[in-house]
């Protein structure tokens, strides 16, 4: 039987401020009692008791499946009986139960959150991360799984890298600010590691209807497909071969450095990220972007697409379709 870890941890936030409790981690689930049930909900412990004891009676769980008194730690409450402790299903059946603003902020967290994620990824403050963690044993296992099931896919190289934070930051929340800002920035990041210049820079700086195809090296439907509006703001179309080849290289660097992290059973928090990121970057000899560069992203897809209507009118004269290229194909051979 393993030995069950005593720690502060946050399992969601309310109001901006992170909601802790004291738990005890064994057999793979999170043990609390009462009273830290009642501050995690911000009620009173007779509220507490009245919901479980009607969770319990109308069946909704098991009592000898969702309790314990795990006596290895402590064995006793202020009253010499033994202390019960709740596991993670109880705390879950009595956040949907309890009428407090703390609890609809709960419930509101734990709804979009898998009981997986939950008993995997939690956001731990830094003495949990220095003193242990209530990380299952096959956490780092599924994690390298879901590594090399990126690294295997077909997904588009910006894709690829957000997969990748997303599924290693224990503390994931694809609605914070930190995560939103991470994925603003990381193309961006790439780009000027490998060009000098920040998506918009590219934009506005290689778009030029005097060149063939407006300076694109690649477009959706290309290379003999008709170029579109949409084409001539992604930055990734108009990079070299030899610049697709370094940007690919770099995640291909990156995997590996999360995979040796995995291995290692290193965590990796949403902060740590773009910590990594640039680490990553500066280890390899690049430059890495500070700030947000010298072009906006709007002013250059507007500068770019006014420039495309430019290209589009010599476009409309030259572009063959493949009808055109069918008969023209066959005449030749008449």
């Amino acid at each position: 039987m393993e030995d069950p870890i005593q720690a502060e941890i946050i399992l969601y936030q309310s109001e901006g401020a992170n909601v802790p409790v004291q738990v005890y981690y064994k057999d793979e689930t999170l043990w609390v009692s009462q009273a830290a049930m009642a501050e995690l909900f911000d009620v009173t412990v007779p509220t507490i008791s009245a919901h479980l004891k009607n969770i319990y009676d109308s069946g909704e769980l098991q009592k000898a499946s969702s309790t314990s008194f795990l006596e290895l730690f402590e064995k006793t409450s202020k009253g010499g009986r033994p202390k019960t402790f709740y596991n993670l299903d109880a705390v879950i059946a009595v956040g949907y139960r309890v009428n407090s603003m703390r609890a609809t902020r709960f419930r509101q967290w734990a709804t979009a959150t898998l009981k997986e994620y939950i008993t995997k990824g939690f956001v731990l403050n830094d003495d949990m991360l220095k003193n242990g963690r209530p990380f299952g044993k096959d956490y780092f296992d599924e994690l390298l799984a879901r590594i090399r099931d990126i690294r295997a896919s077909e997904r588009r190289v910006w894709l690829k890298i957000t997969d990748i934070f997303q599924e290693c930051s224990f503390d994931y929340d694809k609605d914070s600010t930190m995560a939103k800002n991470f994925y603003a920035a990381v193309q961006n990041k790439m780009h000027y590691a490998v060009t000098g210049h920040t998506a918009a820079e590219i934009v506005q700086g290689r778009s030029d209807p005097s060149k063939p195809n407006m300076g694109l090296t690649s477009w959706k439907g290309g290379p003999e497909g008709r170029i579109h509006s949409s084409d001539v703001t992604v930055a990734k179309n108009y990079l070299s071969e030899d610049e697709i080849r370094q940007l690919n290289r770099l995640v291909t660097m990156l995997l590996d450095t999360l995979e040796d992290r995995a291995e290692r059973h290193v965590l990796t928090s949403m902060e740590d990220c773009e910590r990594l990121l640039d680490g990553f970057l500066t280890f390899s000899g690049r430059e890495v972007l500070k700030g947000l560069g010298n072009r906006n992203k709007k002013t250059a897809d507007k500068i770019a697409k006014e420039r495309f209507h430019e290209f589009q009118k010599l476009q409309d004269k030259t572009y063959e379709n493949d009808f055109e290229r069918m008969v023209k194909h066959m005449n030749g051979k008449a």
